[in-house]
């Protein structure tokens, strides 16, 4: 059972969101939070009452914010925007992006600088705590003003409307319907869900690198820490260190010392610590925009004590930035595990395995066409990392003349952190063949266990066999975390 959460609007964290969205933590609200909801919520209705204009409380939206709305319009208003603008298209969110995205909506709204009352938090978390997930859209959110769309839809939920129903909808007040989609927490959403399953493929890119060096009979000394204290990039000794500690007391490196005429393997091999660890670093900028933003005020206007101020915390430009960042990186991980993936199978470069990794080459294909799969999602990976954060596309009659795109950088980054999986997942399968063609000598002990663990998704290769389904087994597992290091 997962440890509950309690939102105070400050102290979210990526893991608290993994554990809401995927495994179904409780979630409750801190109860002092609630005094800073109302206050926030009185500021709004005596600025309301001095008949005070603000944006989006008693004037249109965008560019129709020069339109006065009367007072006893003030929740049709709010109504119609989020009717209006619940015009998402495409395939809907997957259901833990649905939950991410409403958890992080109510742990904004709980920080006291969204002028709503309670109920709108208190009603979000009392669907999530019911599992009750509103269809959302994945498309037709630039993420200027938020992310407009996808949070209309869900707000189409809580008022009666839309495909799910609560069982006690809200009539939203002044300024609520303005503060339930002004927003980057779809982006923010799906951008930490993706950050924590890149840490796990980093690692298990680790471990696949450590198998793939046994099996062609690498050398580990270029992962001595004395090279890697020279460039002390943090990511880059980290990843040196996790190498050293999977390849120790390997019988298969010590059979070839002497022997070996190779002065120095290839950079796929040999540089697997400076490439990998650039991607660590890109990670940890990603991730740290992303923990930011978790407990950030993306509103707009916000209130600040007696005030309401108009501002521009809604744009997404940082997450759409982290998010092409995380994809940038993990193309670059995917890259490096392909073309060591080729050292494995290749009979030129492969230390003298059998070709493919076949019994019998020539007869037989083995491993081949799994090469060719893992280069065509290589290919894939690098049209995808073309950054959407530069793509901007005025809307609204020009006002919003800066748009971000994050909704679809991070479409991006899930499709090649699902690339990269199955990339990876050819590679431990081709590494762990090699490794049977290299009996009875046995690889380092952290080797050994990760070879057993393939073996328990996929038999070994006796004879030419669909490999889609052993691909996708373990690309599955890695999603889990099972093989990481």
């Amino acid at each position: 059972m997962a440890k509950p959460v309690t939102l105070d609007g400050h102290s979210l964290t990526i893991d608290d969101v993994v554990a809401v969205a995927r495994r179904s933590a409780a979630v409750a609200i801190d109860p002092t939070a609630l005094v800073a909801v109302k206050q926030s919520r009185q500021a709004v209705e005596a600025a309301v009452a001095r008949g005070e204009t603000i944006y989006g409380v008693n004037t249109g939206f965008g560019k129709l914010a020069h339109v006065r709305i009367p007072a006893e319009q003030a929740r049709q208003l709010q109504r119609n925007l989020i009717r209006s603008h619940a015009s998402g298209v495409g395939e809907p969110l997957p259901v833990d992006a649905v939950r991410a995205m409403m958890l992080l909506r109510a742990n904004v709204l709980v920080r006291g600088t969204s002028g709503v009352r309670p109920v709108l938090p208190e009603l979000l978390v009392e669907m999530l705590n019911g599992k009750v997930h509103p269809t959302v859209p994945s498309q037709g959110s630039v993420g200027a003003s938020g992310d407009l769309a996808p949070l209309s839809h869900l707000a189409l939920a809580m008022i009666g409307e839309g495909d799910v129903k609560v069982a006690n909808p809200i009539t939203l007040e002044a300024k609520e319907g303005l503060a339930f989609v002004n927003g980057t927490q779809a982006q923010t959403g799906l951008a930490a869900l993706l950050v924590a399953d890149a840490w796990t493929l980093w690692r298990t890119a680790h471990a696949a690198a450590a198998m793939s060096l046994e099996a062609v009979r690498g050398s580990p000394d270029p992962f001595d820490a004395r090279i890697h204290d020279a460039r002390p990039h943090p990511w880059q000794q980290r990843s040196a260190a996790l190498l050293r500690a999977l390849l120790a007391d390997s019988e298969i490196r010590e059979s070839h010392r002497e022997n070996d005429p190779r002065v120095q393997d290839a950079y796929s091999l040999r540089c697997t610590p400076q490439v990998l660890g650039a991607v660590g670093e890109g990670l940890g900028f990603a991730e740290r925009l992303i923990a930011t933003e978790l407990n950030a005020a993306t509103d707009n206007p916000l209130v600040f004590g007696g005030d309401v101020l108009s501002g521009g915390n809604f744009h997404g430009q940082p997450i759409a930035l982290a998010l092409d960042v995380i994809g940038i990186a993990l193309t670059t991980l995917a890259g490096l595990a392909e073309r060591r993936l080729e050292r494995v199978v290749n009979p030129d470069l492969s230390s003298g395995l059998p070709a493919f990794l076949a019994h019998d080459p020539g007869l037989e294909s083995g491993f081949m066409t799994a090469q060719i799969a893992a280069a065509a999602l290589v290919a894939d990976c690098r049209v995808l990392a073309t950054p959407a954060s530069v793509q901007s596309v005025p809307t609204e009659g020009n006002q919003e003349d800066v748009v971000p795109m994050g909704m679809s950088a991070a479409w991006k980054a899930g499709r090649i952190l699902a690339n990269a999986e199955r990339i990876v997942a050819i590679e431990l399968l081709a590494g762990a063949q090699g490794l049977e063609y290299l009996k009875p000598l046995t690889p380092a002990t952290a080797v050994a266990r990760l070879h057993a663990a393939v073996r328990q998704e996929s038999a070994a290769l006796v004879a030419d066999r669909p490999l889609t389904a052993d691909i996708e087994r373990v690309a599955v597992q890695i999603r889990a975390g099972r093989f990481a290091s």
